[in-house]
């Protein structure tokens, strides 16, 4: 027993040496905090949560960037997908901002894209790519991360169609401005009001993919030469130093890509024909569409479209154009 006891008292020492030592070098890595070793540690994982064994990685061949695919999606059509192609061209120009431009806020430590890694995706039809859910994993030196889910869809674009009865002097204040209700699940609504709008197909023209929105949704047949984009006449044209977004209102860029710039046409009606537009169905049946049109004052819009961050947008460019006599 004794000799037991005086190994234990000749152990012990060397124990506690590397014990503090051990210690000493943990200390270094940890946080200061454990609320902030808990933040490090849940913004690590859920970097991995969604990797699985059918997962397949490549390289971009413009960037050299790790990207990670789910089974069923095949790197041809992620880097045919136009969305994906272009928000990755439009981070990587932030990206690149950091270091020429001294005044950037990250100029002393840039971050850099490390990875992306797409969760999901979904089809519009038997194979064409639609929607895709990625992960980006956006760090700088100090392993500071970005938040970085993104849910692709492209562009859209809204219309402000402009109504004047025939019987109104050309100085009027008197407008209606069409609005369509139909269901939004994803708002939980099935009337939900708002501006006629409709997604832009790849790189297609925007004014192009207005008009024809304006024909399916309101049965107004418009050339593309009338309509007026008051997301570009609104912001000034791009600095070199300058981040390359679009002319156009980002509705939700805390998690989406979608862009919408919004057009605007104004034409004088026969009085009767207002009438008629209020309660049409119109929409294309076979892509599910059920739209109702409602006619309101344009001096109402704010209001009886107050959830609709389109119809938000495009008062504020109507005022504020008119009053700086661009309209």
């Amino acid at each position: 027993m004794r000799r037991w006891i005086i190994s234990i008292l000749c152990v012990m020492p060397i124990f506690f040496s590397i014990l503090i030592q051990t210690k000493s070098s943990i200390s270094r890595y940890l946080p200061s905090s454990p609320s902030l070793f808990f933040n490090q540690l849940t913004s690590r994982l859920c970097y991995h949560t969604t990797t699985a064994a059918n997962m397949s990685t490549f390289n971009h061949p413009d960037y050299n960037i790790p990207v990670t695919l789910p089974d069923g999606l095949s790197q041809e059509s992620v880097l045919g997908f136009y969305p994906f192609s272009n928000w990755l061209s439009t981070l990587t120009r932030s990206l690149s901002l950091q270091s020429s431009n001294r005044s950037h806020p990250f100029h002393s430590d840039p971050y850099s894209l490390r990875s992306i890694t797409i969760q999901s995706y979904d089809l519009f039809g038997a194979s064409r790519l639609g929607f895709l859910k990625l992960q980006s994993r956006i760090t700088n030196s100090a392993g500071d991360h970005l938040p970085g889910a993104v849910f692709l869809r492209g562009a859209s674009v809204a219309m402000l169609v402009l109504l004047i009865p025939d019987d109104q002097p050309p100085s009027t204040d008197e407008r209606y401005v069409l609005l369509t209700v139909q269901p939004r699940i994803a708002a939980g609504s099935l009337e939900f009001v708002e501006l006629p709008a409709g997604m832009v197909d790849d790189e297609g023209a925007f004014a192009g993919a207005a008009a024809k929105e304006i024909q399916e949704e309101l049965g107004l047949e418009i050339p593309a030469a009338e309509l007026t984009d008051l997301s570009k006449l609104a912001l000034a044209p791009r600095d070199q130093a300058q981040e390359e977004l679009a002319s156009a209102v980002y509705p939700s860029p805390g998690a989406c890509d979608e862009f919408i710039p919004i057009f605007m046409h104004e034409r004088r009606v026969p009085r009767e024909q207002l009438k008629e537009w209020t309660g049409k169905l119109t929409g294309l049946r076979d892509h599910g569409e059920r739209i109702t049109l409602k006619l309101v004052k344009m001096q109402d819009l704010w209001r009886e479209g107050g959830r609709d961050g389109k119809t938000l947008a495009a008062v504020a460019l109507w005022e504020g154009l008119r009053r700086e006599g661009k309209l």
